[in-house]
């Protein structure tokens, strides 16, 4: 869904404090929705900005909302194309 291997999340858990997914049996994880969205964003700053671990980390506490929330958006955008693509495949 995030395009990112399970290891790499669970690195991005030590890293960033805002990842803390629910844990259950058999330490499954369980991510909800702002989790995923903060996920995608920090693939984002990542992999297509460039940016490093300490830059991603510090860009998403400097509180730049209005950049983020244009950028939240546009991956709630694009999630919700892909699901809608995984939903015409299942029919």
């Amino acid at each position: 869904m995030c395009g990112v291997k399970p290891h790499v999340l669970r690195y991005w858990e030590q890293e960033f404090t805002e990842l803390n997914p629910v844990k259950r049996r058999g330490n499954r994880r369980y991510y909800q929705r702002h989790e995923v969205l903060m996920i995608r964003q920090i693939r984002a700053l990542l992999y297509e900005q460039g940016y490093t671990i300490g830059g991603a980390r510090a860009h998403l506490m400097s509180g730049n909302v209005k950049d983020d929330s244009a950028r939240t958006q546009l991956l709630i955008h694009q999630m919700r194309v892909e699901l809608e693509e995984i939903l015409e495949l299942l029919k």
